[in-house]
């Protein structure tokens, strides 16, 4: 069995002795110099120790880069723990222990660990400084002009505290955002009900205030911009404007439907058509209404129907108005008021066919009229009671003087007693006249005072007829007082002729017959002066001539005097008269 050849023995480590005295045996055989074996001994030393030198410095340079990379490092931590605001306490070189090497490859753990720290801040410093820029630019409106620059991280600080103030900044921002944004979403809101009100285009509404309000895709966010919220806002109060000036439009038309329904006794079926008008009369302007309710398609076919009834009203406002101005006449007439009627006429029938007057405001004005003059009759009543009473008064005044005056009243007929009954009630009535005449001018002077207007506009006033009447009545009591005292001279005279012939005429026979006061001929009535049996007279019933006497002095009357005026002796009290 063969063997295997012995392994070869591991070489000796050679060293520069060893190599040293190699040469010198070689040199010694070889027979070289001394001379020049010192002089290659030194040459061999001086490039060993360049290559020691070389490698020293290749080493020191080695350690400086060291030192230079500890030092860097160190920088670096304390660079980048400041800006992280994490002032943590770190050991120096000399405090960690161990060689260079070691003491780097402790630090460069910390320092990779602390620049990936230093990364993710400073990407999340970018992110919130991004969102607040973004956010600034919809605020402001930049935005729609194209997005904006990336924003630069202050890379020296980088602390927690600087970025809790970013992200408190956000927050305010984005808060922001969200309140107008809510303020947007209720004025969209508003818009629509307006627009759904009033039958208006809402995407050309909402496209006039800011396209994105009307995008479908939604590529851009939505305008949150001032100016877009001062034009959202102006159109939001413009339409509301619109709407209210709607509103109040239908809502006098509606008024004005009802007015003329009831004036023209209009149908309720014609009346239901138009339910939806008269039931917005009431409703406040931020009551939601429904929808087209303030269409303007609807507002005019209202405004021609209040325009249809307002032509046929007009036909029926001439009567009414020409009615009323009946009526005024007639109060005026129960009161004795003068009133122009046919300047009145003239001036309501010109104004009516004029078309230029309010037919509604001008009946209006004819019921005020009315009212008034019903007011005022009123206040004229208490007077026109005493004036009345005042001119029934003199009435029977006028009536007895016709009376008195008649020769033929004590002739007995059929009615004779009525007349005289008649006479006596006047007699009663017309001694009542001075105090009822004295009360009834001081009332007409007090209303005139108060009322500040004469108290009868006819041609005369009522003050004037009263003094007149007065003046008037003072020369008829002159009159008669003026012929009692010439019937006492003709009694006189008749006596004396009545001495003289033997007879004494009788004053009460006439010195001819005439026909009888408010008699005629064939037919006796109440008025008239009794003539077919005898009454008793003043004088008789004063104890004068008797009927008999009466007859024999009709027989002397031809020697009486032709001035001769035979007048009755008024048995009453003419004072009062």
């Amino acid at each position: 069995m063969a063997t295997s050849p012995p392994s070869p023995s591991p070489p000796t480590r050679a060293s520069c002795g060893s190599f040293l005295q190699e040469l010198q045996e070689l040199w010694g055989e070889i027979g070289q110099d001394e001379l020049e074996r010192d002089r290659m001994i030194l040459q061999l030393e001086e490039d060993c120790l360049n290559v020691y030198r070389k490698k020293v410095e290749q080493t020191r340079k080695q350690k400086a880069d060291l030192l230079q990379a500890m030092s860097l490092g160190e920088a670096d931590i304390e660079k980048i723990l400041s800006a992280l605001g994490e002032r943590e306490s770190f050991y120096k070189v000399e405090k960690l222990g161990g060689t260079l090497m070691e003491q780097l490859a402790k630090v460069e753990p910390v320092l990779d660990d602390l620049r990936r720290r230093r990364d993710e801040r400073v990407n999340e410093f970018l992110a919130v400084q991004l969102h607040i820029v973004r956010l600034q630019a919809e605020i402001s409106g930049t935005i729609n002009h194209g997005d904006p620059a990336a924003p630069l991280v202050d890379e020296t600080d980088l602390s927690i505290k600087r970025l809790t103030e970013l992200k408190t900044q956000l927050n305010e921002l984005q808060a922001e955002k969200n309140l107008r944004l809510q303020k947007i979403d209720v004025q969209l809101k508003c818009i629509d009900e307006m627009c759904n009100m009033m039958s208006l285009d809402l995407k050309k509404t909402l496209y006039d205030v800011h396209p994105s309000f009307v995008e479908l895709e939604r590529s851009k966010t939505m305008s949150i911009s001032d100016s877009t919220l001062d034009r959202l806002a102006g159109k939001v109060h413009a339409l509301n404007q619109e709407k209210k000036q709607r509103l109040r439009k239908l809502q006098n038309l509606g008024s004005t439907l009802i007015e003329l329904w009831s004036l023209m006794d209009t149908p309720l079926d014609e009346q239901k058509c138009f339910d939806h008008v008269t039931s917005l009369i009431s409703v406040s302007p931020n009551t939601v209404m429904p929808q087209g309710c303030l269409a303007h398609d609807l507002i005019e076919k209202v405004e021609a129907e209040v325009k249809r009834l307002k032509y046929l009203k007009a036909s029926k406002m001439k009567e009414l108005v020409l009615k009323k101005m009946t009526e005024l006449e007639e109060i005026y007439k129960s009161v004795h008021m003068d009133i122009d009627r046919d300047h009145e006429w003239r001036t309501l029938t010109d104004l009516i066919d004029s078309g230029r007057a309010d037919l509604s405001e001008l009946l209006t004005n004819m019921d005020d009229r009315i009212t008034e003059a019903r007011e005022l009759a009123l206040s004229r009543k208490d007077i026109l009671e005493k004036v009345e009473k005042w001119t029934l008064a003199t009435e029977e005044e006028g009536w007895l003087g016709e009376y008195e005056r008649d020769q033929n009243r004590y002739n007995a007929g059929r009615g004779a007693h009525v007349n005289l009954k008649r006479a006596e009630k006047a007699r009663t009535l017309v001694s009542k006249i001075p105090s009822l005449l004295e009360n009834l001018t001081a009332r007409v002077k007090a209303w005139e005072k108060e009322k500040g207007i004469p108290f009868m506009h006819d041609k005369m006033r009522l003050l004037d007829s009263l003094e007149q009447y007065t003046s008037g009545r003072q020369q008829r009591e002159d009159e008669k007082r003026r012929l009692r005292e010439l019937k006492k001279l003709q009694e006189q005279f008749a006596a004396e002729q009545g001495s003289t012939y033997g007879a004494k005429p009788s004053p009460m026979r006439p010195l001819s017959a005439r026909k009888p006061l408010g008699q005629s001929s064939s037919v006796n009535i109440i008025g008239g002066t009794p003539n077919s049996r005898r009454v008793s007279t003043p004088i008789s019933r004063k104890g004068g001539l008797s009927s008999g006497k009466v007859k024999d002095a009709g027989k002397t009357t031809a020697s009486i005097p032709a001035n001769y005026v035979a007048l009755p002796k008024d048995s009453s009290d003419n004072s009062t008269m």
